[in-house]
């Protein structure tokens, strides 16, 4: 390519048409387009075909495949768990017969509750939170757009925050390849703990967050969808649930399966990971949890009558169905994300920054250039992938500290992803508390801001005096 510039033309396209005409769909489309435009020196019809070739190449991918059908499946789980009147009846636990949650902030407080209980998956925790308290915020008249926002800002976090789930894989197998260059002296687990501390944006994010909820801060768009929430008629809402009639089912019909798709995480990445937890591919752990959590549900369902054979696969394919649109937008953002890559956008950004980095800034450079990959790709993962083989030999070049600038290295690759109306969380985020998902990614951003503001300044005191 003879103008690397263009490489970070693609994703930025996509970002902008899809704030503009609150069109995702079509905005990845269109960046997609654009990317495999530059990739085939400017033919049109080549890129055409490319376009859909592109898209299939990524669907191939066995990892992609699982987190297709994981999607699905949870869509599955999740309707079921409404259609069986298990929510309902955990609702009714708190709000009606024990009166635990009685106002928008407790309704919150539970959505978070949840997301930093549930923090072996991130995508389970954002649809878990958002779909379980979406019945009691809307009973409280708490926008969908402030549920999402505590969804997205507790999941991802709290994630990066603990080694024993997918992130922690991922992240120990990157470092890794690090300890056996020479560069890093003690183990990666022990190196990835020490680096913990210094994340800061997952920190103040989560501290944020619950800040937010206690002291009812709107600010941005969050003011105005809050004060739509206000006057929104509960009565008419197209949610299944209504909690202030006695319920049809018991809790247990929630919280069993629920508890076997949780359960099941840690177990599959045991056995994936062939003795060590760290070693398990997450994806192939959420996969088999789902599985295991709706063989679990037609047995039990069945059993004790809750359902009948029938009843439980109209609900089944019902989920399946509900899951098509987002996961539509899942497959086009990792097609992107698989473009940028060939366009080697992220290289050529980690390069650019490269040549205006001092050692005691080494470490904010590394959070801001993570947070703009993500944002372009729309990935955190993704951006993981690029800037720990930069940024550790990096550090070690012009002796930067380096668990902070690990730590830069998470919370850039969060920040970028919070921000990014591509990421693949912040879509699942919107789906589950059934907010409009421009409308989530615009509201979110001031906090994220916020939050990724006081990281930068974190990491350049503590560059600073390192």
């Amino acid at each position: 390519m003879d103008y690397p510039i263009l490489a970070i033309v693609p994703p930025l396209l996509a970002i902008i048409l899809a704030i503009l005409t609150r069109d995702v769909v079509l905005s990845l489309l269109i960046g997609l387009f654009s990317g495999h435009f530059i990739l085939q020196d400017f033919s049109f019809f080549t890129a055409f075909t490319h376009l859909f070739d592109g898209i299939l190449q990524v669907m191939a991918k066995s990892w992609v495949t699982k987190t297709i059908i994981f999607a699905l499946l949870v869509g599955s789980i999740l309707r079921l768990i409404v259609d069986s009147h298990g929510v309902e009846g955990f609702v009714h636990f708190l709000t009606q017969k024990h009166r635990l949650i009685r106002s928008p902030r407790g309704a919150l407080l539970l959505a978070y509750f949840i997301g930093i209980v549930i923090f072996i998956e991130s995508s389970i925790s954002s649809l878990l939170s958002g779909s379980v308290a979406r019945p009691i915020s809307d009973k409280y008249k708490v926008s969908h757009e402030k549920l999402a926002y505590v969804c997205d800002s507790t999941s991802a976090p709290v994630c990066s925050l603990i080694a024993l789930n997918g992130w922690g894989a991922l992240l120990v197998g990157l470092l890794l390849t690090q300890a056996e260059a020479g560069l890093i002296n003690e183990s990666p687990i022990a190196f990835f703990i020490h680096s913990i501390p210094y994340n800061f944006y997952a920190w103040i994010s989560l501290a944020l967050v619950l800040i937010v909820i206690l002291f009812n801060i709107n600010i941005g768009p969050m003011k105005r969808y809050e004060q739509n929430a206000k006057t929104m008629n509960t009565s008419n809402s197209t949610d299944p649930i209504n909690i202030n009639q006695k319920p049809q089912g018991a809790m247990h019909y929630m919280l069993l399966p629920l508890m076997v798709l949780i359960a099941t995480i840690p177990m599959a990445l045991y056995f994936d990971g062939k003795g060590n937890i760290l070693n398990g591919s997450g994806t192939t752990a959420v996969f088999y949890a789902v599985i295991a959590s709706l063989s679990f549900t037609f047995i039990y369902y069945l059993t004790t009558k809750v359902m009948t054979k029938e009843q439980f696969y109209k609900s089944f394919y019902g989920g399946i169905a509900d899951m098509i649109p987002i996961t539509l937008i899942l497959i086009l953002a990792f097609a992107i994300g698989s473009m940028t890559n060939e366009l080697n956008t992220g290289k050529y950004l980690a390069e650019l920054a490269e040549n205006y980095m001092t050692p005691s800034l080494i470490p904010v450079a590394i959070f801001i250039l993570a947070a703009v990959i993500s944002f372009s790709t729309g990935t955190s993962w993704g951006t993981f992938s690029i800037i720990v083989p930069i940024a550790i030999p990096m550090a070690v070049a012009t002796d930067a500290p380096l668990a902070l600038t690990m730590g830069a290295v998470v919370s850039g690759g969060i920040f970028g992803d919070h921000a990014s109306p591509l990421s693949d969380t912040s879509l699942i985020s919107s789906l589950a508390a059934k907010c409009d998902h421009i409308n989530h990614v615009t509201s979110q951003l001031p906090y994220a801001l916020i939050a990724g503001g006081l990281a930068a300044i974190l990491f350049i005191g503590f560059g600073v005096l390192s």
